[in-house]
């Protein structure tokens, strides 16, 4: 009997190992896609940026969100019930956690918490933005009032360098001169600077000033993420020595600012990972940021 048992048992254990393994010893995990599980039914959860924002200003006048009225005044007719979200990590973040979310980011601050997805079939990639075949794309600006001192010249002259645009390329934007000339230290060896604006800019920044700092360690540079109004403003102040805008100066910007294009940057249209949609024509896009189109299903 006790054999019998023995018998009995080995066999059952046997079975259970055949049944819980593959042929390579890897345990068999139920298959699941949660993209099947989206329901096309579920409201489209807009997500947008706060007034202010350079990406917010570019976005919305690319995509035809900006629009005149009878007068002349500019009508940002972004719909009312969007989800508004201060930076860029915050809207990531937001779209991360919402099957049914959609946003815009800048590209360069892309990761794969969500999914970028092609406008009029084109994917968002520093080689179509630069051909131009990437339609939602703007310019990082910087600006100034009147002189540069030598010090904010110097550090412009090092963004503007070989050395500094190998960093805009590396950190997934797009070079605005790939056959620029190498740095020169006009100098300047101490000093401090502000540089004031754009959340979208700020990073890419941050990378910036860390390089040039390591090459002129008696400098303090201070970036101030405040968004493109505040940074444009404070370069008009004179609280800040350079603003950033992740976006076109206004023209009452130009009438007191210099601008210097640094860098360009696709805007990227992100949804959940989950999402299975992944082209949207700009007239989709500018539908459902108007309102007009509320649902997943309507996208066809």
């Amino acid at each position: 009997m006790k054999k019998f048992l023995s018998i009995f048992l080995i066999a059952v254990i046997t079975m259970v190992v055949i049944t819980g393994c593959t042929n390579n010893g890897n345990t068999v995990e139920p298959s699941s896609n949660d993209k099947d599980d989206f329901d096309t039914s579920k409201t489209i959860n807009v997500v947008t940026r706060e007034e202010g924002s350079g990406t917010r200003g570019a976005f919305i006048e690319i995509v035809g969100i900006l629009k005149k009225d009878s007068s002349g005044k500019e009508i940002d007719r972004t719909y009312s019930e969007a989800i508004v979200q201060n930076g860029t990590n915050a809207v990531m973040t937001t779209v991360a956690g919402d099957k049914y979310g959609i946003g815009y980011i800048s590209l360069g601050s892309l990761n794969d918490t969500v999914k970028a997805i092609k406008v009029n079939g084109v994917e968002p990639t520093a080689e179509n933005i630069l051909e131009g075949s990437y339609e939602v794309a703007r310019p990082f600006n910087l600006a100034y009032k009147g002189d540069l001192s030598p010090l904010a010249k110097d550090f412009l002259d090092f963004i503007l360098s070989s050395e500094g645009q190998d960093i805009v390329a590396k950190e997934g934007y797009v070079q605005v001169d790939t056959q620029a000339s190498n740095y020169e230290s006009n100098g300047t060896e101490e000093g401090t600077l502000v540089i004031a604006g754009s959340t979208s800019v700020s990073p890419l920044m941050e990378k910036l000033v860390e390089a040039y700092q390591e090459l002129n360690s008696g400098v303090s540079i201070e970036v101030q993420s405040t968004g493109s109004s505040a940074g444009m403003q404070s370069a008009i102040e004179g609280t800040a020595d350079i603003g950033m805008a992740s976006r076109e100066l206004k023209d009452s910007e130009l009438a007191e600012l210099t601008p210097v294009v640094i860098a360009l940057d696709g805007i990227a249209v992100i949804v959940n990972n989950d999402n299975p949609v992944e082209d949207l024509s700009i007239d989709d896009i500018k539908s459902i940021y108007i309102g007009e189109t509320t649902n997943w299903s309507e996208i066809k």
